[in-house]
């Protein structure tokens, strides 16, 4: 199993550029997307006083996730307004920031501060759970880009220099913008979803639109890429009412498949050619069998389940699938290749909210709760709690973690922290 899934990496990272080192972390979720690490050695329990081998105070709060690169790592926050929903300040002193750490120390060694381009939404409601600096950068191992909603899609170099910037769409919502750009060959692609109701693919090289797509509607949601047998790849988002394949290259329209009726939170991910996606308020989720072409809701559509999560996107891992709702705090297995469902499992202490995503690594499952600390599980389709680490700082937990080289690295609204022996 280990040499088939191995195979699929091989296909998948065929497209991109740059070989990037096994320990890697280049975009949300991890190099697939699919938050799974092949990283041994991460430890199961931790404290305040124990295995913490540095934490870094921000300059600001966000709900992205950490990237590393090399002995590089990255994150986004913002400053000057939203920090506080009673007093928020003027909307005029926002700016985000991206920052480059010292992997090995936590060092800052550098912090570029951008300026809206665009109108953002005002700090009150949904917007105030996460702020605006919520989408996750990716790396091509030349730049950094990074998703500002409303301001567009910006590349950066690997030293801290704005290379471009480029809109693709100046709308914005009440939830603002939470999707993460995904790389491919040439291409940054982005769901605008936000910002104009379309999937935009622009030049890596100067920020130029290379293809755009109208009609995504009510998505937050990450696309991901699916690598297919004979070295194809296909490009799926998932959406209201729909889930919907396209060429990667050109954004041609590939297949679709009747979805969620109801917006779409969670990113799909895929494993062996099939594509798992969950989401909507009423929980749901299905699988379908990539590479077809059309309408493909009969022929392709595997199964299908009153069962998922509203936010947070679920992890495969040797024949299941599993997630945790944003909510109630329950954790669920499911079969993938049936979608029965082989255990809920409520977490104890009850975890109140989860807007992270679990990763998979080292043979268990690490869900990152709001405030009430790290839930770990064994990765096995009998539900296990192997421990409960209580959170780190009294800030809020959004971003999904990364795993490199042993090591966690976990955000909060504070800090970023660095977790191993």
């Amino acid at each position: 199993m280990q040499a088939f899934d191995q195979r699929w990496r091989a296909i998948l990272l065929a497209g991109l550029p740059f070989l990037f080192a096994a320990a890697d972390w280049t975009q949300f979720r991890g190099p697939a997307g699919g938050g799974v690490s092949d990283a041994t050695g991460i430890l199961t329990e931790w404290s305040e006083s124990r295995s913490i081998r540095w934490k870094t105070a921000l300059p600001g709060p966000g709900a992205s996730s950490p990237i590393v690169l090399g002995e590089r790592a990255y994150l986004t926050c913002y400053s000057g307004y939203g920090l506080n929903e009673d007093e928020p300040g003027a909307a005029a002193d926002l700016q985000r920031h991206v920052l480059c750490f010292d992997f090995a120390r936590g060092t800052i060694l550098w912090d570029l501060p951008l300026r809206p381009t665009g109108p953002d939404h005002p700090y009150q409601g949904y917007q105030a759970l996460h702020g605006y600096a919520s989408s996750t950068l990716a790396t091509d191992g030349e730049l950094l880009f990074a998703f500002c909603g409303s301001s567009g899609v910006v590349a950066v170099s690997l030293d801290g220099q704005l290379r471009w910037s480029s809109s693709v769409g100046t709308k914005t919502h009440g939830w603002g913008t939470g999707t993460s750009p995904v790389l491919y060959q040439d291409l940054v692609i982005v769901n605008a979803s936000v910002e104009s109701g379309a999937l935009v693919a622009l030049r890596k090289a100067n920020g130029n639109e290379a293809w755009r797509v109208s009609g995504i509607d009510s998505s937050w949601s990450t696309p991901v890429l699916v690598p297919l047998p004979g070295g194809a790849t296909e490009l799926v988002v998932s959406m209201k009412n729909r889930l919907w394949a396209f060429d990667p290259a050109t954004g041609q329209e590939l297949w679709w498949c009747d979805g969620f009726q109801d917006y779409v939170c969670p990113s799909a991910i895929a494993h062996d050619g099939i594509v798992y996606a969950i989401g909507a308020r009423r929980n749901s989720a299905l699988a379908v069998r990539a590479g077809g072409r059309g309408d493909v809701t009969q022929s392709h559509q595997l199964w299908s389940l009153r069962k998922g999560s509203n936010v947070s996107s679920p992890v495969y891992h040797d024949g299941h699938l599993y997630w945790v709702h944003q909510d109630g705090g329950t954790a669920c297995c499911v079969d993938a290749q049936t979608g029965a469902v082989v255990y809920e499992e409520r977490l104890a202490p009850r975890p109140g909210r989860i807007y992270a995503s679990p990763v998979v690594a080292d043979g268990r499952i690490y869900v990152v709760s709001r405030s009430s600390g790290v839930y770990v599980l064994a990765a096995r389709p009998q539900f296990e709690l192997l421990a409960h680490n209580p959170a780190l700082d009294d800030s809020i937990f959004n971003g999904s973690p990364a795993v490199v080289d042993g090591k966690l690295l976990i955000r909060s609204d504070k800090f970023l922290y660095c977790v191993g022996e």
